[in-house]
C-alpha cells in the first residue's frame, strides 16, 4: 500500500513531464481503436445489406462468383422456365426471376460517368418483389417499359438527378437509353454502389442479349418452412444440378467476398499502428529513464529509509501502468472519433456509411486497453530495474546528474554484430535466384538491421552528431558548441530519441526508392518493348464493350488496331503436367506492338493457325521446346492441341510468362457467346499522323467515358500517378509514427530543461542571453532531429536497394534513388526538430534565474 500511495503520488507530481508520453500512447491507441471500430462498422453495414436483399433461397448458375464479372461481359444464365419449375416446389411461397449484371456503365445526358469513385460496383437489374426488403420508392414509379428506368437515391443525390432525366446504360450486348421513372432509396445504408433498375424484358434484352433468360431465381418460402428444409426439397426437385443458398449461405459469401478486402486493409492499419507503438516505445524508455535520473536522490532516500530494490522498481511500474491506464482510455475515446471522422471521409468520397451502424465490440476495448497498458508497462521495465539498482548513497549525491556520456562498448558491440548480420541478410537477398528465398532474406535483414541500429545507436551519436554539428552548429560560435555538447552529453538519451524518427524516415525512404525504382523500370520497359502508338483500356476493370472497339476500329489516321483477350484454359505439357493458365489471344499485330525477345523460334509464327508461343520459365520446368505440341482445354470451349512455335524470354516485366496465340484460333474453339472480351485494345498511328490519330481517338470514344485513351507519355504519366497515390497513402499513415518521434523530441527536451534548472540558471547569470539560450535548444533538438534523419534514410535507402533487387527478378532491373524525396525529408526533418524545440526553448527562456539558481 505505502508504494501504491508513493506511486500515486510520483505520477501526480510529474504529470506534466509525462503529458507527452501520454499523448504518445493515446494516439497509437487511438489509432489501433479507430481502426477496428471502423472495421466493424463497415462489416455490420454490409452485413444488413446482404441480410436484408437475400431471398430465402437464391438459385444461380453452377460455380457462380459473388461479384463475379464474367470475362465475356454476359453474366451466365438461367431459362425461364426454371421460375416455374421452382414455383411448383412444396413450401415455395413465390419465385421470380432476377437480372443482375455488374459490367455495365451508366452515364448521363452530359456523359459522366454516374458509377461510385470508390470501388464500387454499378448494378443494373431488373425491379423485383424482392428489392423491396431493401428498397422503398420515394418518388415516380417503377419502370414500366424499355424508355423507363428507376435509379437509387444515393446516386441521384450525389449527381443531381431528378425525374425524367436522361440515362445511357452501356453494356457488351448495347446501349440502353432510357428516361429516369423513378427513384428509389435503401432503407439500409447503401455502401456505395451505384444501382439502376429496369422492367424485366428489358433488362433480359439489354443486359443479356435475349429475352427468356434470368441470371438468379430468388425464392421466398411459405410460412414455417425453413431455408435449409426449402433447399433441399428445390435441390432433389430439379432435374440440373445449380447453385443454391439460404439467404444465410448468400449473406455469409457475400461477407466472405467483402471481407477479404476490409482484412487487407485492417491488417495494413494496425501494421502502421504498430510501427507507432514502436516509436512510442522510445519515448516511453526516454521519459522513465529522465524521470528516474532526476529523481536519484529522492530515490537514495528511499533505499536509505528501508525501501526494497523490489518496491522501487515496482513503484514505477506502477507509474508505468497508471500512464498506460490513462493514454489507453482516452486513445479508445479518441479511436471512436476517429472512426467517424474516417466514416465521414468515406462517405464523402462517395462510400456511404452511417453512423446509426457504428460498431463497437467489447474486444475494442479491451486490445485498446491491454496493448497500450503492456506496451507502456514494457517500456518502461528497463528504466524501472535501473531505479531499483539506486544505492542509499544517491542520496547524499544531487539529482538530476546525467548518465554516463559513454555508451556501454559490450552493447556497442553487440549493435555492431546485429548490424553486419543485418547487412549480410541483405546482401543475400540481392543475390537470391528466387523472389521467395529473397523475400526471405530481406524480412531478415531489415530486422536485424533496425535492430542494430537500435542498439548501436549511442555509440553511432557521438560519431555523426560531431559530424552533423561540425556542418551545422560550428557557424554559431558558442552557442552551436554548447548545444552541440548537450546533445553528446548523454548519447544513450540522443540515440534512443533519433532512433524514434529513424524508424519512420527509414520506411519512408525504403519506400521512395522502391517506388522510383519502379516507375523507372516500368518507364524504360515501355520504351524499350512498346511499338503501339496508344493503348486504351477500361478505368473501371470492366471489358471493352464491342460499340466502343467498333468506333475505336473506325477511327481514322491508325495504321491498325489490335484486339488483346485472356482466355483461361487448362493447358497440358508434354510431361503429362495438366495447369491453370490465361493465354493471350490477340491480332498478329501484337508481336509489333509489344517487342518480345525470343530464346527460340520466331514470335510471328506463334500467330499462325493452331501455334503458340510459351515463357521460358514453363518451357524449364516442363522440358519444352518447339515444336512441341500442348493440349489446351479452353474454358467454356473444346480442346486443341497446338504447336509451340516460339519460346519468349520472361526477363520482361510486361507480360512476364505470357503464352501468345492467335486471336482467330482461340474463336475456333471457343462458341462466339463464350469469347471474352477485350480488356484492352492497342493502336498504331500510320505515318506521321501520330497527333491527328491521338486526337480522333480521343474523339471516337468520347460516348464512353469509362475507357482511356493513352500515348506512351499519357501511359507512364499515369503509372507514376498511381504509385504516387499509393505512396502518399502509406506515408500518410507512417505520419503518425513521425508526430510521435516529434513528441519524442518535444519530451527530452522539456525533461532535460527540467533536468538542467540550474545549469541553465548558472549560464543565465554569467551572461548568457534568453535569446542565446532558445537558440542553443533548438540546435541541440536540430541535431538530435538530423541524426535520426540521417540514420533512418541511410537505413532506408539499403533497405530499398535491396528490394528493387528482388523486383529485378520481376522484370523490374533499375535503380533509381530518389535524390530530391531524401533531400527534402532531410531538410524536413530540420525544421521538425525546429517545432519540437519550441515549447521546451519557450520554457527555458521564461526562467527565473534566481530560482534556477537554487533548484536542487
Amino acid at each position: 500500500m505505502t508504494v501504491l500511495k508513493s506511486s500515486l503520488r510520483n505520477f501526480f507530481a510529474h504529470k506534466g513531464r509525462m503529458a507527452l508520453s501520454a499523448v504518445a500512447v493515446l494516439l497509437s491507441v487511438a489509432f489501433v481503436s479507430g481502426t477496428l471500430v471502423f472495421t466493424d462498422t463497415m462489416n455490420t453495414t454490409f452485413d444488413k445489406l446482404f441480410a436484408t436483399s437475400s431471398a430465402d433461397v437464391t438459385v444461380s448458375p453452377e460455380d457462380t462468383e459473388v461479384d463475379d464479372m464474367p470475362a465475356n461481359g454476359r453474366p451466365e444464365s438461367l431459362p425461364a422456365a426454371l421460375v416455374d419449375e421452382i414455383a411448383a416446389v412444396d413450401g415455395v411461397k413465390s419465385a421470380e426471376g432476377a437480372v443482375v449484371s455488374i459490367s455495365v456503365t451508366v452515364v448521363n445526358s452530359e456523359n459522366e460517368n454516374m458509377g461510385s469513385t470508390t470501388g464500387a460496383p454499378t448494378i443494373a437489374s431488373n425491379w423485383t418483389a424482392n428489392d423491396l426488403k431493401s428498397m422503398k420508392i420515394t418518388s415516380g414509379h417503377a419502370p414500366r417499359g424499355p424508355t423507363e428506368v428507376m435509379v437509387d437515391a444515393d446516386t441521384a443525390d450525389k449527381h443531381g438527378l431528378k425525374l425524367g432525366d436522361e440515362l445511357r446504360t452501356i453494356a457488351v450486348t448495347g446501349d440502353l437509353t432510357a428516361r429516369i421513372s423513378g427513384i428509389a432509396a435503401f432503407t439500409v445504408t447503401n455502401p456505395g454502389a451505384a444501382v439502376v433498375y429496369f422492367d424485366t424484358a428489358t433488362a433480359q434484352r439489354g443486359l443479356l442479349g435475349e429475352e427468356g433468360v434470368f441470371t438468379q431465381v430468388l425464392v421466398a418460402a411459405d410460412a414455417g418452412v425453413g431455408d435449409d428444409e426449402l433447399k433441399r426439397d428445390i435441390a432433389s426437385a430439379l432435374s440440373q444440378p445449380y447453385q443454391l443458398q439460404t439467404a444465410k449461405e448468400a449473406a455469409d459469401a457475400g461477407r466472405e467476398e467483402v471481407g477479404s478486402f476490409l482484412d487487407v486493409m485492417k491488417y495494413a492499419m494496425l501494421g502502421f499502428a504498430g510501427i507507432a507503438f514502436l516509436v512510442g516505445i522510445f519515448l516511453i524508455v526516454n521519459t522513465f529513464s529522465m524521470l528516474v535520473a532526476q529523481r536519484t536522490r529522492e530515490i537514495g532516500l528511499m533505499r536509505a529509509i528501508g525501501s526494497s530494490r523490489r518496491q522501487v522498481n515496482r513503484s514505477v511500474l506502477i507509474e508505468a501502468l497508471l500512464l498506460g491506464l490513462v493514454g489507453s482510455v482516452a486513445g479508445v475515446g479518441a479511436g471512436v472519433g476517429l472512426a467517424v471522422g474516417l466514416m465521414e471521409m468515406m462517405s464523402a468520397v462517395g462510400m456511404n456509411l452511417s453512423t446509426d451502424d457504428l460498431t463497437v465490440k467489447w474486444t475494442t476495448p479491451v486490445v485498446g486497453l491491454v496493448l497500450g497498458v503492456f506496451v507502456t508497462v514494457l517500456a518502461a521495465y528497463v528504466p524501472a530495474r535501473r531505479a531499483g539498482k539506486v544505492s542509499p548513497m544517491a542520496a547524499l549525491r544531487d539529482s538530476g546528474m546525467p548518465a554516463d556520456g559513454k555508451a556501454g562498448w559490450i552493447r556497442g558491440g553487440i549493435g555492431l554484430v546485429l548490424t553486419a548480420a543485418g547487412a549480410a541478410a541483405l546482401f543475400a537477398a540481392t543475390r537470391a535466384a528466387k523472389a521467395a528465398e529473397g523475400s526471405m532474406y530481406l524480412g531478415l535483414g531489415v530486422v536485424l538491421s533496425l535492430i542494430g541500429f537500435v542498439v548501436v545507436g549511442p555509440l553511432l551519436a557521438g560519431v555523426v552528431v560531431r559530424a552533423i554539428s561540425a556542418v551545422v552548429l560550428r557557424i554559431f560560435g558558442p552557442v552551436g558548441r554548447m548545444a552541440e555538447r548537450n546533445a553528446l552529453r548523454n548519447p544513450r538519451r540522443t540515440g534512443a530519441t533519433g532512433a524514434a524518427l529513424m524508424i519512420g524516415l527509414a520506411l519512408v525512404a525504403c519506400l521512395s526508392v522502391v517506388g522510383s525504382s519502379m516507375v523507372a523500370s516500368a518507364t524504360e520497359e515501355l520504351d524499350k518493348s512498346v511499338g503501339a502508338d496508344f493503348i486504351v483500356q477500361s478505368t473501371t476493370m470492366g471489358p471493352i464493350v464491342p460499340q466502343a472497339q467498333q468506333a475505336l476500329e473506325r477511327t481514322p489516321g491508325l495504321d491498325h488496331v489490335t484486339e488483346y483477350k485472356g482466355v483461361d484454359a487448362k493447358i497440358t505439357a508434354p510431361d503429362g503436367v495438366t495447369e491453370d493458365e490465361q493465354l493471350v489471344a490477340a491480332d498478329p499485330t501484337y508481336a509489333e506492338d509489344l517487342r518480345r525477345e525470343t530464346v527460340s523460334g520466331e514470335l510471328a509464327a506463334a500467330y499462325g493457325e493452331d501455334a503458340m508461343s510459351v515463357g521460358d520459365g514453363y518451357a524449364e520446368r516442363h522440358g519444352v521446346k518447339v515444336g512441341d505440341t500442348i493440349e489446351v482445354a479452353f474454358a467454356g470451349g473444346r480442346t486443341a492441341g497446338l504447336k509451340v512455335a516460339a519460346i519468349t524470354s520472361d526477363e520482361v516485366s510486361i507480360d512476364k510468362g505470357a503464352m501468345y496465340m492467335n486471336i482467330t484460333t482461340a474463336a475456333r474453339y471457343i462458341p462466339a457467346d463464350r469469347m471474352p472480351q477485350n480488356m484492352i485494345m492497342f493502336a498504331k498511328a500510320a505515318d506521321g499522323q501520330e497527333k491527328e490519330a491521338y486526337t480522333a481517338l480521343k474523339k471516337s470514344l468520347a460516348g464512353y467515358p469509362q475507357y482511356s485513351v493513352q500515348n506512351q507519355t499519357d501511359f507512364k504519366e499515369d503509372l507514376k500517378d498511381q504509385i504516387g497515390q499509393l505512396l502518399n497513402i502509406v506515408y500518410g499513415l507512417l505520419a503518425l509514427a513521425i508526430i510521435v518521434a516529434v513528441l519524442g523530441v518535444v519530451n527530452t527536451l522539456a525533461l532535460s530543461v527540467v533536468e538542467r534548472t540550474r545549469e541553465i540558471g548558472l549560464m543565465r547569470a554569467i551572461g548568457l542571453s534568453r535569446r542565446q539560450l532558445r537558440r542553443m535548444i533548438r540546435l541541440e533538438s536540430v541535431v538530435i532531429a538530423l541524426f535520426g534523419a540521417l540514420l533512418g534514410l541511410g537505413l532506408g535507402m539499403g533497405w530499398g536497394t535491396s528490394a528493387q533487387k528482388l523486383l529485378a527478378l520481376e522484370g523490374l532491373g533499375v535503380l533509381e534513388i530518389p535524390w530530391p524525396t531524401i533531400l527534402t525529408v532531410f531538410v524536413g526533418s530540420a525544421f521538425v526538430g525546429l517545432f519540437a524545440a519550441l515549447v521546451p526553448a519557450f520554457r527555458a527562456g521564461r526562467m527565473n534565474v534566481l530560482n534556477a539558481i537554487a533548484t536542487d
